[in-house]
């Protein structure tokens, strides 16, 4: 994936292109084709805390500087300031963006002198290495300022107290983090020095580039994006200092690394850290093409080890762990990408986490929640994903008690009113103020869409469940009869129940609502589906819905329907399952159409189109009802690249 000068150069084309490189734990870099930061999120080294949501923006840009023959000064960063001025217009001098193995690359051409900049994350730690290599022309002197900050990701921070000291070879800034600067000469260049190659290791060719401490804030740096999200859109940063080094000819590189942890541990060289996280990645893609490829890089940033074991990350750049997003994930981040052992201690490490037969939702706000009807149900559908896969029965007789636990406290009823109807074995949810399904978007205190009731997801999903756990129970040797019975009894109550007289399903019954909407597709999708696919509904359902970035969240005909999902907060949450695309629902309409007979390879093309428009290689959270369908939400969203990539594999023409 390759952009050259007329969107790097061209801030509405280039600024709004955003690149991600996640180090394994929850933090990452994070920034734009053309260099130009658009979000209190972006910079370099952005730290996880205890949990992925807890992270902390630090170094947040390394402008470079280029000293030409003849002191000719080119500034080759890219900012905006509150007065809307933009300088230095460092893009205006790139030749070449370019995702290598899915990790950034820039080239700047200034004449004959050629600057390339690579960077990675050391997967694992809180590191990034930054390479910045003279691959044509030269000598130059080449300085590297370091632009710091240390916040929370979700605020801003104002000239002040920021303490930076010297240590050797740089600087550790606010006791949180270090960076240090090396030259290198010789090296692996895109365009080989003259010469045999230099083969000595590492460490016998490195010599240290200069530090010298600044102490400038620059203030009123914008944020673009977070102007147009209704937040705070400025801050300072502090210009801590400046690394430099002379680049006598190409293959010259001044490498900076700057990490988080034990500041006392110095990580391996930046170019060598660079080489193994694009070794790493391509083992990853072993085989794999085209967009089979970049999806499965895409899916690599979304699992995380923590403290306790494997985990999701719902989106970046602003979200943690949410248990059901994980759960709908499981299948595309974890079976079909080979990471099978890691999924199963991940199954295992939320079984124990489970309360009054419920998932927790999320923890990311500080307290743990558990207001979610759907994140257990997305669970059980996982675990006999798992299981059916690998044929890992030991596992399905490990957690089959906490699942029997599970069914229990449905059928007697826990939090937020989730409770089995004995009526008809279908499953009510609803609560005062809550929206507990998927659908959870509040404003004022209230749910948007709260579809209190028995919503026809909810129970696609307790059918399957039930199935599931029946399944389960089987392999593990255990009788599975009552569970039989009680799942003959709710499909049979949904089959009677949910068809509506426009020739789709009700949304919710018991209140009715026969709104549009493709929530009914899980009807069809699952596994254990309690519905065989209708082709026409589908037809109609895909006729009012699909756009080419996936399914609408309501029909346009609708007096709801909301074309835009922008603006504000509130805005935004208004909007938010009102129309508002969402690119995960592809799996369930590929499913579902497929089990119909019909194509799914076509439904794919605008979302694989979209890898090269927003979050590159990557899938966004959400976009516009409305044509042209601009992404929003989170530019890089787990279940959105889970099911295009599981969607992706199993299409058919």
């Amino acid at each position: 994936m390759r952009f050259g000068t007329q969107v790097c150069g061209e801030p509405a084309l280039g600024a709004a292109r955003e690149w991600l490189v996640a180090d394994g734990r929850g933090g990452y870099a994070m920034g734009t084709v053309s260099g130009l930061r658009t979000r209190r999120y972006h910079g370099l080294l952005v730290v996880a805390g205890d949990t992925p949501a807890s992270r902390h923006v630090g170094l947040a840009a390394l402008d470079p500087v280029v000293r030409l023959p003849g002191d000719r000064i080119v500034r080759l960063g890219a900012h905006e300031w509150a007065d809307g001025t933009l300088a230095p217009r460092g893009d205006l001098l790139l030749e070449e963006f370019a995702l290598v193995d899915g990790l950034p690359r820039w080239r700047w051409r200034i004449g004959a002198t050629v600057l390339e900049r690579t960077l990675a994350m050391r997967h694992g730690s809180s590191c990034v290495a930054v390479v910045d290599r003279l691959v044509g022309g030269g000598p130059v002197e080449l300085s590297l300022e370091a632009l710091c900050t240390w916040r929370d990701q979700h605020g801003e921070r104002r000239a002040g107290d920021l303490p930076v000291r010297e240590v050797a070879g740089g600087a550790v800034v606010a006791d949180a983090y270090r960076l240090r600067g090396r030259l290198a000469s010789g090296g692996r260049a895109a365009t080989a020095p003259a010469g045999p190659p230099d083969t000595r290791p590492w460490n016998e060719r490195q010599t240290e580039a200069v530090w010298a401490p600044d102490g400038t804030w620059l203030l009123n740096v914008h944020h673009r994006m977070e102007a147009a999200r209704g937040y705070v859109a400025d801050e300072d940063l502090l210009l801590a200092g400046r690394f430099t080094a002379t680049l006598a000819e190409p293959g010259d590189a001044l490498e900076v690394t700057a990490w988080a942890g034990d500041l006392a541990v110095e990580p391996p060289p930046a170019a060598v850290i660079v080489d193994a996280e694009r070794d790493r990645r391509r083992i990853l893609t072993a085989g794999a093409v085209d967009a089979t490829a970049e999806l499965t890089l895409a899916a690599d940033a979304f699992v995380v080890t923590t403290a306790n074991g494997p985990d999701v990350v719902a989106g970046y750049p602003w979200f943690g762990a949410w248990s059901r997003d994980t759960m709908t994930s499981y299948e595309g981040l974890f079976l079909v990408t080979g990471r099978a052992a890691q999924g199963r201690e991940l199954l295992r490490a939320y079984a124990a986490t489970l309360s009054e037969g419920m998932l927790a939702n999320t923890a990311d706000g500080g307290a743990v929640g558990h207001n979610t009807a759907d994140a257990t149900l997305w669970f059980l559908h996982a675990i006999d994903r798992h299981v059916r896969a690998t044929d890992d029965d030991d596992l399905a007789a490990e957690l089959v008690p906490a699942l029997d636990e599970v069914l229990a406290a449905h059928l007697r009823g826990t939090r937020y009113g989730i409770k089995v109807d004995e009526s008809d074995g279908l499953l009510v949810q609803g609560a005062d103020g809550e929206a507990l399904t998927w659908m959870d978007a509040r404003v004022d205190g209230m749910g948007v869409t709260q579809r209190a009731g028995k919503a026809v997801d909810i129970n696609a999903l307790w059918c399957n469940g039930l199935a599931a756990l029946a399944a389960l129970r089987e392999r593990a040797g255990r009788h599975s009869d009552d569970v039989r019975r009680r799942h003959a009894v709710t499909e049979a109550a949904f089959r009677r129940r949910f068809p509506a007289p426009a020739g789709h399903l009700y949304d919710v019954i018991d209140p009715d609502d026969a709104a549009l909407r493709p929530n009914q597709l899980l009807a069809w999708s699952l596994p254990y589906a309690p519905m065989e696919p209708d082709p026409v509904a589908l037809r109609r359902i895909t006729d009012a819905l699909l756009t080419p970035l996936g399914p609408r969240s309501l029909d346009p005909a609708d007096p709801a329907y909301r074309r835009r999902h922008g603006g504000s907060l509130r805005e935004r949450d208004l909007a938010y399952h009102q129309g508002t695309v969402w690119p995960w629902l592809i799996g369930p309409l590929a499913d579902a159409r497929r089990k119909a007979g019909l194509p799914t390879r076509e439904v794919l093309t605008g979302l694989l189109a979209h890898l090269g428009d927003f979050g590159l290689g990557s899938v966004s959270e959400t976009a516009d009802g409305d044509p042209p369908h601009g992404a929003t939400g989170c530019p890089f969203q787990a279940w959105s690249v889970a099911e295009t990539l599981r969607a992706h594999l199993t299409s058919t023409e």
